[in-house]
Parts: C-alpha cells; structure tokens; sequence
C-alpha cells in the first residue's frame, strides 16, 4: 500500500487478519515530523509475520524485543530503509543494539537482512551496522553524501558469512572526479569485499572510481560465483601504466580479462539507465524487498 497508509491504517485491521499476516510492508516518506506506521505493541498481533520492511528508524528495539517472543513465529527476512529525511525527523536513539541483533539471530537461524541507505553520513551509518545483523543485501545510494572506504571495509569484515548483494550508487551531478574508495589505502575495499565475502553474487558500482586491475582482481577472486557485476564505463580509470602500453589496448584487455576471470562475457554498462538498479530509489527498495521475500 504505497504511499497511502496512515498510522491508523494497521489499528483497524481485526485481530483475526493481524495473526494470519505473513508478509508486512509499512513504508511513506510522505508523512512528516515524528509519526510511525507502527508501534512494538502493534507488532504484537501479527504473530505469524515471516517478511518485515519498514522505515529503519521505526525498527526499534522494542519491535525485534517482540519478534523474539516465543509466541511469533520466526522472522525470516527483514528489509529497512535508512533515508535522510527521515534520520533528520526522527531518531537513531531507539534501534536495537548488537544484543538484540543476536536474540533475533538466535530466533531464527535463517533471518535474513536486507538494507537500503539513501544519503546517510559515515557516522551515521557506523551506529546502524551493527556487528551481529545477518545482512545480506546492502545498496547505498546518495546524491550528497557518499560512501567512505572504511564503511566499505567494515562490511566486508563484519558480514563476510552473510553477504550477496553489494550496490554502490551515487548519482553526482558533477562528473568531473568520482570518489576513488582506493585513496591512501595499500588494499582496495572492494578488492577486499570481493576477497572476503565468498558469498558475493551481485556487486552494482556507478559513480565511484574503480580501478581497471582492481575490477579484474574482484572478477579473478569471485569467478563464477559472481553472477552479476555492473559498472558504468565512467566509474572506470586505468593508471598511467596501463595506458602508456602502446601494445595493448587497456579497454579490450580490460573486458578480455573480466571476462576470463568471471567465466562469461562481459563488457561496462554504457548507459546508466541500462543498470538494473537504475530507479527511483523508493521504488527499487519496493522491488527488490519483493524479491528478496518471495521464496519464503
């Protein structure tokens, strides 16, 4: 219900109906100030919930302290959205902390997360990745703030078991230099993403410079395994080397080796708006909330 639920909207639905729900979407943007779709004693009628999306900021710690009663049953995926809008008007003060991330864990087993953050500052986001989420998808998208490579590097180190699906957009109006995470680092983040998170199956860059010997590194250390790789052709450099090789063509060796590494052909997204994540990000978190709960 897109855009036209009211904090009223789940209060008269019959306790009948709330106890057989097994999939809940509660997300407007629309409304301002400090309103919430829904409260921790809400939450405590929809007992058979097994797929949860909501506002980041309205998932607080008294709603994954109810999720582990023993009289729901296990929640097996979770979706949040983390905008700036709403981390402006309301609080970060009240999301579950790194134990109640484990009690959910220990609930169950195969809880499963899924996150979206739209222009979030670095600090912010080092409160809200807690160590013990079982994040499995994560897509950062910014038009202002972007992702630093320490953020990077801490999620490949702290969801290395869990990772999948790793998106980085920013959608810069100045094209002019994108923000190179590799800067005064000996290992490029994404270089070490790919390297620890074995799970890695869709990895989205645009908008963030990426190194052509980096970016068939990423292809040689996740191989087939790697289902999915976009980035933009102006996301991608090549160093100085690269280009002074007067036999080589670096952008026919670069898809030449891509290629090799991944096990299938490959080439750059030459058209932003031909990226599969290419969308209004509200939207896209809709889409991909769906897919990431079907099979459940």
């Amino acid at each position: 219900m897109l855009e036209i639920v009211t904090p009223t909207s789940l209060s008269s639905l019959s306790n009948s109906i709330a106890n057989t729900m097994e999939h809940l979407s509660l997300l407007d943007n629309n409304i301002p100030g400090n309103s919430t779709l829904i409260t921790a004693v809400e939450l405590e009628r929809f007992v058979n919930l097994r797929s949860l999306a909501l506002d980041f900021c309205d998932f607080t710690a008294e709603m994954a302290r109810v999720l582990t009663d023993n009289n729901h049953v296990p929640l097996q995926r979770l979706s949040l959205l983390v905008h700036n809008v709403s981390v402006m008007h309301k609080s970060l003060d009240n999301m579950p902390n790194d134990e109640h991330w484990k009690a959910l864990s220990r609930k169950s087993t195969s809880l499963r997360v899924y996150i979206m953050a739209f222009d979030i500052k670095s600090e912010d986001m080092l409160k809200i990745l807690k160590p013990s989420i079982p994040l499995e998808r994560i897509h950062f998208d910014s038009y202002i703030t972007c992702v630093s490579g320490a953020i990077v590097d801490l999620i490949s180190r702290q969801y290395d078991k869990f990772l999948t699906h790793f998106i980085l957009m920013n959608d810069v109006i100045d094209t002019s230099g994108f923000p190179d995470l590799s800067d005064n680092r000996n290992e490029d983040p994404l270089v070490l993403l790919a390297w620890r998170c074995t799970k890695l199956s869709l990895l989205a860059i645009h908008g963030y410079t990426v190194w052509a010997h980096n970016l068939i590194a990423i292809a040689r250390l996740r191989g087939s395994d790697l289902k999915v790789l976009e980035v933009t052709e102006e996301s991608i450099d090549f160093d100085q080397g690269e280009l002074a090789d007067q036999d080589v063509d670096p952008v026919h060796n670069l898809i030449e080796q891509v290629s090799l590494g991944l096990g299938q052909p490959w080439h750059a997204v030459m058209d932003i708006e031909s990226l599969s994540v290419f969308t209004e990000p509200n939207r896209h978190f809709y889409r991909e909330m769906q897919s990431f709960s079907e099979d459940i």
